[in-house]
């Protein structure tokens, strides 16, 4: 008999080298539009930290600001140890970003699509097929890229972001659209660059995929950052409201029973269940990471999925 268990959380990230994200005060305003409004954390080396929030609430672009491509209001912020603009080559040689969007040249094969951002980066010439071979499409890589499926765009993309083995990696939306086989092959690969001590800032709409893969997340409202912990500590303080913890347990004679976890009583139950071998299975109650995001912003984010549909129809 195996008794289920939760998913473990991501786990601490190795120690690396290198300074990582250091963002400090960071606002960008559009007249008077606050897109973003003085926000501050750290993303360490081997760390997977999560950029969580409506559409709107100024993921993309404190992206934008971090990889250099549009200038801060005010606020500082420095990648792989240098400022993102008075350094902002050197920190864009050190960095990579894999968008949601798979800008890819579609006539030409995907060897060739890889070939051509290696030649721009300086990367030797077996990079190449090395990457291709790492996010699994090099039976495929003398095919057109308009012949691809969307899975084996976004490992080609992935391979791109990957071309110049970036200290940081931006990951915007990595896994939207994705057949769940190939979405569960990028998080392996994110989980190995984790460990390798890559620095990676995700931004995603999955709830699921952020408590799986991130170290700690941030959750961006309007600008500001409204929370950021690791995911366990943020449902249990967040997204438990003070409630105690419960279980379900399903007993040999299919009976189920609701256990208190916080009650010592209850607790000597479950473990009598338990030592007797009765316990089927135990299904825990704990509030989720869209739980705690409810709680924090009002709404889920499947309301914003659902408002972009509704205004393309």
């Amino acid at each position: 008999m195996t008794v289920p268990r939760p998913a473990e959380p991501a786990s601490s990230p190795p120690p690396g080298t290198g300074a990582g994200v250091v963002v400090s005060d960071l606002a960008k305003h559009y007249g008077d539009v606050r897109a973003v409004d003085g926000i501050s954390f750290e993303a360490h080396p081997g760390e997977v930290f999560g950029l969580l929030g409506h559409n709107g609430a100024g993921k993309t672009t404190t992206i934008r600001m971090l990889t250099g491509r549009t200038p801060p209001s005010s606020g500082s912020a420095t990648v792989g140890g240098h400022d993102i603009v008075r350094e902002r080559e050197a920190a864009r040689g050190l960095l990579n970003l894999v968008f949601e969007d798979q800008n890819l040249y579609e006539r030409l094969t995907g060897r060739d699509n890889l070939k051509l951002f290696a030649d721009l980066y300086g990367a030797p010439a077996e990079r190449t097929d090395e990457l291709l071979e790492r996010v699994g499409i090099a039976s495929a890589a003398g095919r057109k890229v308009k012949t691809y499926s969307t899975g084996m765009k976004q490992r080609l993309v992935l391979a791109r972001g990957l071309v110049n083995d970036p200290q940081v990696l931006f990951l915007d939306e990595p896994t939207r659209g994705l057949d769940p086989m190939s979405a569960r092959n990028l998080r392996t690969i994110v989980r190995e660059l984790s460990a390798s001590g890559t620095t990676i800032v995700l931004t995603t709409h999955d709830m699921v995929e952020a408590d799986e893969l991130c170290h700690r997340v941030a959750f961006l409202s309007e600008g500001r950052i409204v929370a950021l912990d690791t995911p366990r500590e943020l449902k249990l303080h967040v997204g438990g409201g003070g409630a105690s913890r419960r279980a379900t347990v399903l007993l040999d004679d299919r009976t189920e029973h609701t256990v208190v976890l916080d009650d010592p009583e209850q607790d000597e139950r479950l473990s009598a269940w338990l030592r007797a071998g009765r316990v089927l299975t135990v299904h825990s109650d704990e509030p989720s990471l869209a739980d705690v995001f409810v709680a924090l912003a009002g709404r889920s984010l499947d309301e914003d999925d659902a408002a972009t549909k509704e205004a393309a129809a």
